[in-house]
């Protein structure tokens, strides 16, 4: 009887599950050997007067840090632990579509946002108690971002006119000067090729990202102020809401798949791994409702997406280990957000029960100034702080070189264990099917019996474990009559 290791290797589901890649990496992320858990999302916030679409967290140079949830018609502040109060302008908003949700950046101590409706709307973080209009010459727009010293609009609504193909940017070091103005440098720029505009990412460098192309947006003074130039024609982002950034990086989903762009660069990240997969399961119809954050502390990329079953998911890459997963979202949209400090007394704001909170008060979401991966389901903010999601991890085909007899799986979990079950099929034109999973037992052995040429592993982690690695797998070869 053989003995053989099985090391969870990377998750294709592009690739035929005979090349060794897994079959499934539900809940579950990509660690530099094996998988890690991902966690449920739990509510974090009361419930708000109306659905929630966006956060956006501000800190100011003292580090005292301040959350902000909007959803179409209204923004709240969300003070300690989920407390909201809201501090829309007079009136509140109104949205001329549906998937025109609020967009922010932060620009010095302002908090700056659009809804491509009304007027941009601008906070001043330690002054302001409400949102107001910014300025009455700063156009209306759907997309804005900070380029070095200016606020950077684009798809802007001038005077009645929508410009789909427009930049605007305001003057320098000035979010309430725009216009155009050699002394300013306020000024504009439209775009002639990619297309229309689905969205900005800023810093040192702007990125314009098109349907069709995508262009570096660079400052080189007066008098030309900024100076475009096309880095992808033809490949552009399909879904605004798929636009993620990190250390200079962007991620976004165009019409063939996964890619990210380093200002220089476009460089495919799902080619031949997740791209099919992804476009047979998503809803292309609901990618206007596609949100996208990034954790840096697990080096993560996250997209959350509608399935063709009506359901939202996670789809999850690693942007050290290059490498994907995918999970249920238990989200509308996903956002990345930190918080302000709070006390027990504070706690009141979510529930009169200590018991009753779904987030654990070692969290260190009660500390302030932490940063979280959380959004919004509903009415609420939700943080990814609760217990492990259910892992599912399921392994290639096992081909031993002949028939062969699975008698015995030990899981390589640390600090947990794991149920385990087996298919086995004598032709990779079977259709895999699992027999019942059986726990490990106080030995870490998970007796099993199961006959075929190819065999593939279902394994669901247990217990508080931090990576599964993979499987010892005993295999008894077996003659053919």
């Amino acid at each position: 009887m053989a003995t053989t290791k099985l090391v969870f290797g990377e998750w294709m589901p592009d690739q035929p599950s005979i090349s060794g890649a897994l079959v499934d990496a539900k809940n579950v992320v990509s660690q530099a050997l094996g998988y890690g858990p991902f966690p449920t999302a739990a509510t974090f916030s009361a419930a708000a007067s109306e659905n929630l679409t966006t956060l956006v967290a501000g800190k100011t140079p003292t580090n005292a840090t301040k959350l902000f949830a909007a959803g179409s018609t209204k923004i709240f502040d969300v003070s300690g632990v989920g407390a909201l109060t809201n501090v829309s302008k007079s009136g509140g908003y109104t949205p001329n579509a549906s998937n025109d949700r609020f967009r922010f950046t932060q620009f010095g101590n302002a908090i700056i946002g659009t809804n491509n409706s009304d007027p941009i709307q601008s906070f001043t973080l330690g002054t302001s108690t409400a949102f107001a209009d910014l300025s009455g010459s700063a156009p209306k727009c759907k997309f804005l971002t900070v380029v070095r010293d200016f606020v950077v609009t684009a798809f802007t609504t001038e005077s009645s006119t929508v410009y789909p193909a427009r930049v605007r940017w305001s003057g320098i070091n000035d979010e309430t000067t725009w216009g155009s103005s050699q002394v300013t440098q306020a000024d504009f720029q439209d775009i002639p090729d990619g297309g229309q505009i689905v969205g900005i990412r800023g810093g040192e460098f702007g990125l314009v990202l098109m349907e069709k192309g995508i262009s570096r947006m660079s400052y080189i003074g007066t008098p030309f102020i900024f100076q475009f130039d096309n880095i992808s024609r033809g490949k552009g982002c399909i879904a605004a809401g798929s636009i993620a950034q990190v250390q200079g990086v962007t991620f976004f989903l165009s019409d063939d798949g996964f890619y990210m762009c380093d200002g220089q660069n476009v460089t495919a990240i799902g080619s031949e791994k997740v791209d099919r997969w992804f476009f047979s399961n998503a809803d292309e119809s609901g990618f206007d409702s596609m949100s996208a954050a990034v954790d840096p502390v697990r080096k993560l990329v996250i997209w959350n997406f509608k399935t063709t079953f009506a359901q939202r998911q996670l789809i999850i890459y690693n942007f050290n280990t290059k490498k994907w997963t995918y999970g249920n979202a238990g989200t509308d949209f996903i956002s990345d957000a930190s918080t302000s400090a709070t006390t027990l007394e504070g706690l009141d704001s979510i529930s009169n029960s200590i018991d009753a909170l779904t987030v654990s008060l070692d969290s260190i979401l009660y500390m302030g100034g932490k940063y979280f991966l959380g959004g919004t389901s509903g009415a609420y903010v939700v943080t990814y702080n609760g217990a492990n999601a259910t892992a599912n991890i399921v392994t290639g085909d096992l081909n031993a070189g002949g028939r062969s007899v699975v008698t015995l799986a030990r899981p390589l979990v640390d600090g947990g264990s794991a149920t385990v079950s087996v298919a086995s099929r004598t032709l990779l034109s079977e259709q895999p099917s699992f027999g019942t999973a059986v726990a490990a037992d106080s030995e870490n052995r998970v007796s099993l019996r199961s006959n075929g040429n190819y065999h593939q592993f279902q394994v669901i982690p247990t217990g508080q474990w931090k990576t599964a690695v993979g499987l010892d797998v005993e295999l008894q070869g077996q003659g053919v009559r």
